[in-house]
This record gives structure tokens, C-alpha cells and sequence, in this order.
């Protein structure tokens, strides 16, 4: 086991079943379909824990349930829950969910990445810095943090 972990011995939750939307046969092919909860989580549920071989959606750092969709007004927002209150990945995780987000969506799209209330320590400061865009730049900038993002981000073949 890695020593120096917050949470070295995290519960780990069964994955749910991949599920598609359904388009309607009469639907035009060329017609824009609007973004919606179910969409946005198969992109994020896959993104692995920094500090675990798990994916969020296996630590129950994510669940469907957590997203909101507003796609006539282009929102999307994701709350996230740390495995522990202590948790010293919160902003690298929301990071993550963020550039998962940022090159998976239209640019048209405001995201907004949250702790959800009352589950990490620190709550309010990293609700701050997950939605500011001059630190999340200046983050984007760091080859190191970037180089973290990307591996959390890479597919896993399973």
C-alpha cells in the first residue's frame, strides 16, 4: 500500500451499466441534440482518482445525480464529493472534471465544478479556485499539474 495517503484505503463502489441515449427515428440527422445529465456523466465517470487506480465514479466521488443541465442556457454544473473531508486532491480532481469538461463540450458551455456542500474542509476556497478562470489558466500552465490532469484523464483499457 502507498504510504502518505489521506484516504489509503477507500471504499470502492461497483461501476453502473454504460447506458445510451435513444434517438428517435425521426430526428434530422444534421439537428444539434441537446446536452443532458447522462451525456455529461459517460464523459467524466471514467476520469481516474490522483491518488488511487479507481475512477471517480467508482470512489462515488461523482454520480449522475450530481450533474445539472441547463442546456437552452449552456450551464452545466457538476458537484463532486472527496472521499474524505481532508481531502488534498479536491482541486486537482475538480481540475480534472473541468478539462474533461472544457474539450469535451461546446465552447458555448459555462461549467461550474463544486464541492458539494459540507463534504471537504476547505470547501469554499476550492469552490473559488475551481471557477476562476485566471487560476485555472495560470494552473493549465504548470507542466507538472498538467502532466497529473492528463494521466487522470488518459482511458483506461479495461
Amino acid at each position: 500500500m502507498v504510504s502518505g495517503l489521506i484516504n489509503a484505503n477507500p471504499i470502492v463502489y461497483e461501476k453502473k451499466e454504460r447506458r445510451t441515449r435513444s434517438t428517435p427515428a425521426d430526428v434530422d440527422e444534421y439537428a444539434v441534440e441537446a446536452i443532458d445529465q447522462l451525456e455529461i456523466f459517460e464523459h467524466i465517470r471514467d476520469i481516474k482518482d490522483p491518488e488511487h487506480p479507481y475512477s471517480l465514479e467508482e470512489l462515488k466521488v461523482i454520480s449522475e445525480d450530481a450533474i445539472e443541465v441547463d442546456d437552452k442556457h449552456s450551464y452545466v454544473r457538476v458537484t463532486f464529493t472527496p472521499t474524505v473531508e481532508h481531502c488534498s486532491m479536491a482541486t486537482v480532481i475538480g481540475l480534472c472534471l473541468r478539462v474533461k469538461l472544457m474539450r469535451s463540450l461546446p465552447s458555448r458551455y459555462k461549467v461550474d465544478i463544486r464541492v458539494a456542500p459540507g463534504t471537504h474542509a476547505t470547501e469554499a476556497a476550492v469552490n473559488k479556485q475551481l471557477n476562476d478562470k485566471e487560476r485555472v489558466a495560470a494552473a493549465l500552465e504548470n507542466p507538472n499539474l498538467v502532466d497529473m490532469v492528463d494521466e487522470c484523464l488518459a482511458p483506461s483499457y479495461e
